[in-house]
């Protein structure tokens, strides 16, 4: 039989707040982190916004993403030293190729994604080594899916996930030469939505299994019940329309839950505030839901998109979610099409029942699901 596993511990650092709990008040507030970015030149780029951690030390030869997992560990409670370890990011500390184009001191092994498990593992004093998982905007739900699948099968009793994205020059301008930005801030499955807006940060979950968790005595903030990817194989930056990907991915996730999709309360979706994204959910959903209105939302309004590090923000997100049973605002929401109505609002709102679906889509054709199980007093 296969284990239960908990999550006993989440927390996260973006622009939005310090940790989770901030997060979650300034969230259900409506507030947004998108501002006018000061940390790079936007000139001649599509947008001008994004979700920057305003005081992120930007100087010398690390890359910022010391600074923002040094916020991270902060946080976190202790991590057991048993702990396997799988991290998520896209471009690692890609901040420090910008500063070797310049001439200027730079670390290069920063620039590395193998360098995030190990730096996360020495600092946190791990005794196994850790694997990190790149896999576009996917890449935490992902980790989030192997560290569950590894203590459900009993190879492991302990799985740390932490994952962490930067807003650099060379992301954003990447995305901008894609045509992905909005020049406006991001208006996630709103019908005027034109793009994304990057965003940064950093969260970090720890799942144990069931049994060492009451033993330790542990919170059980929720269970990691299903999981499930797919990918679609459409394009190499777009997804396929009629969502087959993600109703794939969904779909083995609410096997591998034992459930039915009128199980589902709520939905955390990509909701990258671009048109084929947005739209392509919103089909898939259509297809897994019928005419049932399941709350949709998405977080990318109030923090950006933080690429690698998204999925892992909206698990540790998720669990708030569940525990206080509110499904937060979509910001950035306000005019919606037959889609959205009975599902996206820019209110935050009562959730009745146990278990949020949360989904996560990436270049690549790349699909993610996951489903969360409200926690046990």
């Amino acid at each position: 039989m296969a284990v239960e596993v908990w999550v006993t511990d989440a927390t996260a650092v973006t622009a939005l707040g310090r940790n989770l709990e901030e997060l979650w008040r300034r969230l259900l507030s409506g507030d947004s982190a998108i501002a006018t970015v000061e940390r790079f030149s936007v000139k001649g780029y599509r947008s001008r916004y994004a979700a920057c951690i305003k005081d992120l030390n930007c100087s010398g030869a690390p890359s910022m993403i010391h600074d923002l997992l040094g916020r991270l560990f902060t946080e976190m409670r202790p991590v057991p030293t048993d702990a396997h370890l799988y991290t998520a990011t896209t471009k690692a500390g890609i901040d420090n190729l910008e500063r070797i184009g310049r001439g200027e001191p730079a670390d290069p092994s920063d620039i590395l994604a193998a360098s995030i498990a190990k730096r996360v593992g020495r600092q946190l004093g791990l005794a196994h080594g850790g694997a990190n998982i790149s896999a576009a905007c996917a890449s935490s739900a992902i980790a989030v899916a192997k560290g569950a699948a590894l203590i459900a099968a009993g190879r492991a009793e302990c799985v740390l996930v932490c994952c962490v994205d930067l807003v650099t020059e060379f992301v954003f301008s990447g995305f901008s030469a894609l045509g992905a930005l909005s020049p406006v801030p991001c208006m996630p499955f709103d019908s005027d939505r034109s793009g994304l807006t990057l965003g940064e940060g950093a969260a970090s979950v720890l799942l144990m299994g069931a049994d060492r968790a009451k033993k330790e005595g542990r919170p059980h903030l929720g269970t990691v019940l299903g999981w499930g990817v797919a990918n679609d194989a459409f394009h190499v930056t777009a997804p396929a329309p009629d969502g087959c990907g993600l109703v794939a991915a969904v779909g083995r996730a609410l096997k591998r839950a034992g459930l039915e999709q009128e199980a589902v309360s709520a939905v955390c979706a990509h909701g990258t505030g671009t048109v084929y994204n947005d739209s392509m959910e919103l089909t898939a959903f259509g297809r897994l839901f019928g005419n049932r209105k399941v709350p949709v939302y998405s977080i990318k309004g109030a923090i950006g998109h933080t690429l690698g590090a998204a999925g892992g923000i909206e698990v540790a997100l998720g669990m708030k979610t569940l525990s206080e049973g509110l499904v937060p605002p979509t910001v950035g929401f306000s005019k919606g099409d037959d889609g959205t109505v009975g599902r996206v609002s820019s209110r935050p709102a009562a959730m009745s029942g146990n278990y949020l679906l949360s989904t996560n889509s990436g270049f690549g054709g790349i699909n993610a699901a996951l489903i969360l199980e409200k926690g046990r007093e």
